[in-house]
């Protein structure tokens, strides 16, 4: 089989991900919306699922959270020192090392839009989960950050760089999750709106949290009369009171392994009453 070109850099992708750590609880706002509603949405399972893979751990809040439900956690995260601080491994989530049917709960939070082969990923999630078993994740998509793309885009004319990751919209996370061979696959998404003063703390922002450019085909680095013609585009955009909205686009994923034991729809031709029939008897 031929293997395609990485769209990211694995080993940028592990140095921002150790970078952002000292001062990730100054910008943890997205990990923090996306975890909240993934435990929420968790506590709607009338199942126990105590064995646990969490994938995504700037800090140990998700583990604290999850062992305090009664289950026990493994870690994994692309970054090593991340994994390391919480006795994890280093992992991209399209190579978990990992063998099949070792946990009933994967939770992917934050980090799938950055992961090279996101179809097989979710593929190895599916894989180690044991029949029956949950997978939940959570990640930005197609959407995000709309008012930076178009203050870069504004900015540099007619020769621009690519700066913003390539976006998954919920539609094809969806359709993943399917040919993945997920059961009973779910594809939502929620918008995060956030206020900013200037274009400056946005992206300070994002390199704090991680989401810096790692694409494998770096752009030519922003020029100092760039960043002001686009920080005049982004001020441009602002409300009356300064400040200028921008949006994270959180696509949220839940699908279950196959199990002989789970619900299934009837056989095609299997109905014993025809609709014409059943329509007429309510006539």
């Amino acid at each position: 089989m031929e293997s395609r070109p990485d769209i990211f850099d694995r080993a940028r992708r592990a140095r921002h991900r150790d970078r952002m750590l000292p001062n990730f609880a100054d910008h943890d706002f997205l990990h923090r919306a996306m975890l909240d509603e993934l435990l929420d949405r968790l506590t709607d399972v009338q199942r126990d699922l105590p064995e646990v893979l969490l994938i995504g751990c700037p800090d140990g809040s998700a583990r604290a959270a999850l062992e305090a439900m009664g289950k026990r956690v493994a870690c994994a995260d692309p970054g090593f020192l991340a994994a390391k601080a919480t006795g994890g491994v280093q992992a991209d989530e399209d190579a978990l090392p990992f063998a099949d049917d070792s946990f009933d709960l994967v939770i992917a939070c934050g980090t799938l839009d950055s992961v090279n082969d996101l179809p097989g990923a979710l593929i190895l999630m599916r894989r180690v989960l044991r029949p029956d078993g949950l997978m939940l994740a959570a990640f930005t998509g197609a959407g995000s950050v709309p008012r930076l793309k178009s203050a870069l885009l504004a900015a540099e004319g007619d020769r621009p760089g690519q700066h913003v990751h390539p976006q998954v919209d919920v539609r094809s996370a969806g359709d993943l999750l399917s040919r993945a061979g997920f059961t009973m696959p779910v594809a939502d998404g929620d918008v995060l709106s956030v206020r900013y003063g200037d274009i400056v703390r946005l992206m300070h922002d994002l390199r704090g949290m991680g989401a810096g450019n790692i694409l494998a085909t770096q752009p030519p680095a922003l020029t100092r009369d760039v960043l002001m013609r686009a920080a005049a585009h982004f001020a441009a955009a602002a409300d009356p009171d300064g400040r200028t909205a921008e949006q994270m686009a959180i696509i949220y994923l839940s699908g279950w392994k196959p199990d002989p034991s789970q619900a299934a729809p009837a056989k095609r031709g299997s109905a014993t009453v025809s609709l014409a029939a059943a329509l007429k008897g309510k006539e």
